[in-house]
């Protein structure tokens, strides 16, 4: 089982850097159906977030593709609110559910979004950017996710990112919440699984893989519908308890 969820972990780190994500809700919802320990899993999620996210988004700067304009104004209420949502305690039980809609969002977003490439990019009204950040970034601490899984269609879909400025946005998006996020669980108790060593070397080599995919025009196409299989059964196994 070791083996499986190893291997696993290195394809959900794959297809997530090639679109420019950490990958934190396939890790959660892996770790949901591997029946690891509720309290490992958001600091388990975020620590792998960290890294993906920060290959993901070295890959990207490198291939010119960051605009630090669109990014500011998200990451000015995201920080924060991904802190304070860290720091909340949340019922074990609410905590399932409300993952396991979050992850029936990632599959529709995978399945059933088609992004088409936008030339016409205007910046976001800055109001409206702020909201989403907050929204976005209490999300992330609160349940462990980086929260570029939502913002990049966001991005593309309102004409404010092209694809890859929006991979490269939604990474280090991703990166600075997940960071946030750990620093407010420290405040308690950070909590990783004694194997996240291993992990942290799946998810590298995954997200080496993955970046240079997305930066390069490689497809993954095949390699997302494992994935939406994975997250619908994770959803599942969360509902149901």
């Amino acid at each position: 089982m070791d083996i499986l969820f190893i291997t696993l972990l290195v394809i959900v780190a794959l297809l997530y850097a090639s679109i420019g994500h950490g990958g934190a809700s396939g890790y959660l919802a892996l770790m949901a159906i591997f029946s690891i320990d509720i309290m490992l899993m958001r600091s388990s999620a975020l620590t792998l977030n960290l890294f993906v996210a920060g290959i993901s988004f070295t890959a990207y700067y490198t291939g010119g593709y960051f605009k630090p304009k669109i990014l500011l104004p998200f990451i000015t209420t995201s920080i924060p609110m991904a802190f304070w949502g860290a720091t909340m305690e949340i019922d074990p039980k609410l905590y399932k559910i409300v993952l396991g809609i979050f992850l029936i969002l990632a599959i529709s977003r995978m399945l059933f979004f088609r992004p088409i490439e936008n030339k016409d990019i205007k910046q976001p009204p800055i109001y409206i950017a702020l909201l989403i950040g907050a929204g976005l970034g209490f999300f992330s601490g609160m349940i462990g996710i980086g929260g570029g899984i939502i913002l990049s269609p966001i991005l593309i879909l309102m004409g404010w990112a092209n694809l890859k400025q929006a991979a490269a946005v939604s990474a280090i998006f991703i990166f600075l919440n997940s960071g946030a996020g750990l620093i407010g669980i420290f405040q308690t108790g950070y909590m990783v699984n004694s194997q996240i060593a291993i992990w942290i070397i799946a998810a590298f080599i995954g997200g080496v893989i993955g970046s240079f995919a997305g930066s390069f025009k490689f497809s993954t196409e095949r390699l997302k519908y494992i994935l939406a299989f994975v997250l619908l059964l994770a959803s599942i196994k969360l509902m149901m308890v």
